[in-house]
């Protein structure tokens, strides 16, 4: 394939270098003045690796959007703002590959719809979701992930295009129910991590079981299947984003209890404002997801948040 990655940050850079990995001809997308783009540029390298020379690099989108496959890895809520520049160019017939996970925070979009609501009907768009940190793919450690949209035999190429000794990808069935799970395990690992930061990381266990059926839930609610939940996009990156020390969003929810400033993107933080919503919207009930909303927005106290929710009434397990 000759494909674009639009995001020069960690994960951007690693899948600009592991497509390459696979033979595809490829082209990295960073904006002007970005920092680290201009060490990519200069160097060819970040903290985590080294860039081949193959790789292309620039900084115009209207070059990055001659590929047909266009892979984008971004912080979610700047995807409207990079479609409707993509849009201004009139892109058509291309594919394009969500690899984030987040929902946009003030209208509880999914990432998809605001790709199929901005660029005209002739582009395709697929999801790349599932557990995996650049640090261990990195070091030679494989995982699993998987590629879902609603067109089947685009899902299918990508998963085929896209496999390799480090990535084995299973083809989703559920395009709603894997954007929701994999953007609420982000809200969870922040959970997580206000659980590290308060000495409470016993409870895990009982977060995850219980976060994975509110998020079923929800799923259910919104017409998924909330089968979806139990699978790679959510209950499947659970260790990778509840207890590994290279989860951002467990690290974020463990320095703001603690009180300590942490500067990288936490997409959860985002999220649980968007989640909150589309409980009140379908009228389910996220007792993690508004504990974690009322920490972070509405200045509650952190360990009485989280005593409240491991608290609350007796009930059946899974009810």
């Amino acid at each position: 394939m000759k494909l674009t990655v639009i995001g020069c940050g960690r994960w951007g850079t690693f899948l600009a270098w592991y497509l390459d990995r696979l033979g595809h001809a490829v082209t990295l997308y960073g904006r002007e003045g970005s920092a680290r783009m201009q060490r990519l540029m200069d160097e060819r390298r970040n903290d985590y690796l080294q860039l081949p020379e193959r790789v292309r690099l620039t900084t115009v989108l209207a070059e990055a959007a001659e590929a047909e496959t266009i892979v984008i890895s971004i912080g979610s809520q700047n995807l409207q703002d990079l479609m409707s520049q993509l849009a201004a160019l009139n892109i058509g017939h291309k594919t394009i590959v969500l690899c984030m996970k987040g929902l946009e925070a003030g209208t509880g979009r999914r990432l998809s719809e605001i790709v199929n609501g901005t660029l005209n009907a002739t582009n395709r768009v697929a999801v790349w979701l599932g557990p995996g940190h650049v640090q261990e793919f990195c070091a030679g450690v494989p995982n699993c992930m998987v590629i879902d949209s609603a067109d089947a035999s685009l899902k299918e190429t990508l998963a085929e295009a896209f496999a390799g000794d480090l990535i084995r990808f299973y083809y989703g069935e559920d395009l709603l129910g894997n954007e929701i799970g994999a953007a609420a395990k982000n809200v969870i690992g922040i959970a997580a991590g206000m659980l590290d930061g308060l000495s409470l990381t016993t409870l895990k266990g009982a977060l995850m079981s219980r976060g994975t059926r509110e998020v079923a839930r929800l799923i259910a609610a919104m017409g998924g299947n909330e089968l979806s939940a139990y699978g790679l996009c959510h209950l499947g990156d659970y260790e990778a984003t509840v207890f590994s020390r290279h989860s951002q969003n467990r690290r974020f929810g463990e320095a703001f209890v603690r009180g300590e400033a942490y500067e990288k993107l936490a997409e959860g933080y985002y999220t649980v404002r968007a989640l909150t919503a589309l409980s009140a919207q379908y009228g389910v009930e996220l007792p993690i997801c508004q504990a974690v909303y009322a920490i972070l927005f509405e200045q509650r106290d952190p360990r009485e948040a989280l005593d409240a929710l491991f608290k609350r009434e007796r009930k059946r397990e899974l009810k």
